[in-house]
């Protein structure tokens, strides 16, 4: 990674995993880091662990639910308010196959929070991203888009009856991808100078899927997976180089280069057929202005 020095970073999530391994790295690199997380008691034992390996970090802390809109527009406020300038959002939170919920605002849990909410903060703090030269937004999705479609007729599962957790993580993964690649082509067609940049982990340890602990099949294969999947400083990578690298252009999506994009060293990959479809992007991007009340790039 090149020298961060003087570089403003919000990174959600960043507690625990893949957000939490970002952040070491980047603070080492010499960027100022601000750890968006739901808790900030979290967030404040985060700094602190990052503290002990990474000395002299220059570490900020923030309260952030993307389960809430209205935590989400004060966090934009505050870090507004007090920065002059955000040269890399790192979307980095997520949530897993949880079982059915709604968010503070009546959205599907997994889309609410992995989309809805990042939708949101993009939107909010983008003036600040656009008046920064050469700003990086990233998106983090995954393998699981592969395989899905949206239904916009049931996209917040109003259908209760049709919900299962994985099929909802999977929308979610692909909102993640339609609004990447569609935010790519809204920088393009405004020419700002901004770059939109998304990466996948591949197979990670992480706590990510704790809500599939429950399942005996996945509880029996867990010891043996962890043979053979990322740690979470190893699946940090593609978003790492999704933030950095420069030569990455606009609309680059990053994932491990092994067997099924499971694990192995960032390079470009491709995204399922399903997430380049222009009119499902546009109609999503309208979707989301119109639910979380966040326009821009319009």
């Amino acid at each position: 990674m090149p020298d961060l020095g003087g570089r403003e970073i919000v990174i959600t999530g960043a507690n625990s995993g893949l957000g939490l391994e970002s952040a070491k790295a980047l603070a080492a690199r010499g960027a100022r880091v601000t750890l968006a997380c739901r808790s900030l008691d979290k967030a404040r034992a985060a700094r602190e662990q990052i503290e002990k390996v990474v000395p002299g970090a220059q570490l900020e802390t923030g309260e952030l639910d993307l389960g809430s809109l209205a935590s989400v527009r004060r966090f934009a406020s505050e870090f507004a308010g007090g920065h002059g300038r955000l040269d890399i959002l790192l979307n980095n939170a997520g949530i897993m196959t949880t079982p059915l919920f709604r968010t503070q605002d009546g959205f599907e849990g997994q889309i609410g929070t992995n989309h809805f909410g990042h939708f949101a903060l993009t939107g909010l703090l983008f003036p600040l991203i656009a008046r920064t030269p050469g700003s990086r937004i990233v998106t983090v999705s995954s393998n699981a888009h592969k395989g899905c479609r949206l239904r916009f007729d049931n996209l917040n599962f109003e259908d209760e009856n049709s919900y299962t957790p994985m099929r909802a993580y999977q929308a979610s993964k692909l909102a993640n991808l339609l609004f990447h690649f569609e935010l790519a082509r809204r920088l393009e067609r405004h020419r700002m100078d901004c770059r939109a940049v998304a990466a996948h982990p591949g197979a990670a340890v992480t706590n990510l899927g704790r809500h599939l602990t429950g399942n005996w099949l996945f509880a029996l294969g867990a010891q043996a997976l962890k043979l053979v999947l990322n740690s979470p400083a190893r699946a940090a990578w593609p978003q790492l180089r999704a933030a950095t690298d420069p030569d990455a252009a606009s609309g680059d999506y990053f994932g491990p280069d092994g067997p099924g994009e499971w694990r192995g060293k960032p390079v470009r990959v491709e995204a399922a057929g399903q997430a380049h479809k222009e009119d499902e992007a546009a109609r999503l991007w309208a979707r989301s202005a119109e639910l979380t009340g966040v326009a821009f790039l319009d």
